[in-house]
């Protein structure tokens, strides 16, 4: 974000409603509940941006489910991706013969995506799907693999309903487009 602080950012306009969200998600919820009738499916949350999202779409689930959760980074506490994924926190549980289904917040450039199917896949899954929240419309990433998407959103950097910039705005109910004011001292 250049030579700003974070104390002149702003969560900025609203890009998704709350009401949109919920709406959206019980729409996903009813997919995954018709196509996995009769499985119980494993939700793999990619902390700490998906938590919010995946909680809500378990709920709107009417399945039997089980959760497990990753946490990777590409981002730290910058805005832009430095373009290496590591992972900060394993699953616990066993991947072998599991109907998985990926949940992510977001999917930019398709660099964490793919590293993480990758990953899951080389732990012998029945099934791997993906879940993601936002999608950014680009060249960079295969869109088949995203099986459950949320909504399509332009190249800003957004926050709320789990996104954060530097972990903050993660708690706003709805998802915001990041303001940020470039003319240091100004009243706005």
């Amino acid at each position: 974000m250049g030579s700003a602080s974070l104390d002149s950012l702003a969560p900025g306009r609203v890009l998704i409603s709350e009401e949109e969200l919920a709406t959206r998600v019980r729409e996903l919820g009813a997919s995954i509940t018709a196509d996995y009738a009769g499985r119980a499916p494993l939700l793999i949350g990619v902390l700490k941006g998906a938590f919010m999202f995946m909680s809500d779409l378990a709920r709107a689930v009417d399945l039997p489910v089980e959760f497990d959760f990753m946490a990777v980074s590409s981002y730290g506490h910058s805005t832009r991706s430095s373009g290496v994924v590591r992972i900060a926190k394993d699953l616990d549980l066993d991947l072998a013969d599991r109907d998985v289904i990926l949940v992510e917040d977001i999917v930019d450039s398709g660099l964490t995506l793919n590293y993480l199917r990758k990953n899951l896949m080389s732990r012998n899954p029945a099934s791997l799907e993906v879940c993601a929240l936002l999608v950014r419309d680009s060249d960079d990433y295969d869109k088949s693999l995203l099986r459950y998407v949320g909504f399509r959103v332009p190249d800003d950097f957004l926050v709320g309903y789990g996104l954060d910039v530097a972990e903050r705005y993660r708690n706003l109910t709805e998802i915001r487009v990041l303001d940020q004011d470039v003319q240091e001292g100004s009243d706005r």
